[in-house]
């Protein structure tokens, strides 16, 4: 063995000791949103994102909180503003934020805590569809500002789809009127089902300024309270077979073409090409006459 192998063998080992920074380098810090954070929602009405801000850290910090926000192209210096407001749980008061300013807050965390804030996004009465407005939420440390998170929402404004109440058998009227009157409110679409009496659905952005119109359309009674789910009124915009509804068996009128006027019992029942074959009660010869499903009306049903 050579002189400096043994001097090496005789040197004690040291060991490595942990840097006094170390922990420092081990704070974070999150922002976590509970549920989506793109959603859509109609005019007038307030999205609540729950977010948390979670610091993990052995001393206690400073972390200022930073609201920042972004609009859509479509939305122009005079648009409606949306309302954003930031409540701290635990506290009354929201701290507001508007379009053209950028709100800070300092909030004193301890070591390991965790709080609670809920971003409220309030479409206006007078927005347009698909109006979107970001907001980007920052939470970064004031003693070390590369120790930061950020979370962005997107709230998208979307239609209302509203009832109004008329007088039964003046639906299409007061339908025809509203149309008339329909500029620059944001209706998008009338709808004035025949199964539906009494009533007109409407999809409109500006509900405030659609309810003035009501009131001024003869036979009108108002809009009914509450809005719609699309899926209530889907039986509606999709139309029905010629032929539904009628069964072999059933007395039926003939109200179209050179029969017009006779009665008929239904003999067969062709749903692909939606006719039916009637048997005339008061023909000399019973002949079959092919029709379709919309030629006729049911007097009486198969017993």
């Amino acid at each position: 063995m050579s002189l400096l192998e043994d001097i090496n063998d005789d040197e004690p080992e040291i060991e490595d000791e942990e840097s006094p920074f170390k922990s420092a380098d081990s704070r974070q810090l999150n922002l976590i949103c509970d549920g989506d954070k793109q959603r859509t929602i109609t005019t007038g009405i307030t999205s609540d994102y729950n977010i948390k801000v979670i610091y993990d850290g052995s001393k206690s910090d400073t972390i200022k909180l930073s609201v920042n926000i972004f609009t859509s192209a479509s939305l122009g210096e005079h648009a409606a503003e949306w309302i954003i407001e930031v409540q701290q749980k635990g506290e009354k008061n929201p701290w507001e934020v508007t379009r053209t300013s950028i709100m800070d807050k300092e909030v004193k965390f301890q070591p390991n805590e965790t709080i609670d804030l809920v971003l409220k996004v309030t479409s206006p009465k007078g927005a347009r569809y698909g109006d979107t407005i970001n907001v980007a939420l920052m939470a970064t440390s004031v003693s070390d500002p590369a120790l930061n998170s950020t979370i962005q929402t997107a709230t998208t404004a979307k239609q209302s789809v509203l009832a109004i109440k008329t007088q039964i058998g003046h639906e299409r009227a007061v339908a025809d009127t509203l149309s008339s009157r329909a500029t620059d409110i944001g209706v998008l679409s009338i709808l004035c089902p025949a199964p539906l009496r009494g009533y007109v659905l409407v999809e409109a952005m500006n509900t405030d300024r659609l309810d003035e119109v009501v009131r001024s359309i003869k036979r009108a009674r108002g809009i009914v309270q509450g809005e719609m789910k699309i899926e209530e009124i889907e039986h509606y915009l999709t139309p029905k077979p010629l032929v539904s509804g009628i069964v072999e068996g059933d007395i039926v009128e003939l109200i179209a073409g050179p029969f017009k006027g006779e009665k008929a019992r239904v003999q067969n029942i062709d749903e692909p090409k939606e006719e039916i074959t009637v048997e005339l009660f008061e023909a000399l010869v019973p002949i079959p006459v092919t029709i379709k499903g919309d030629s006729v009306r049911v007097l009486e049903k198969e017993k």
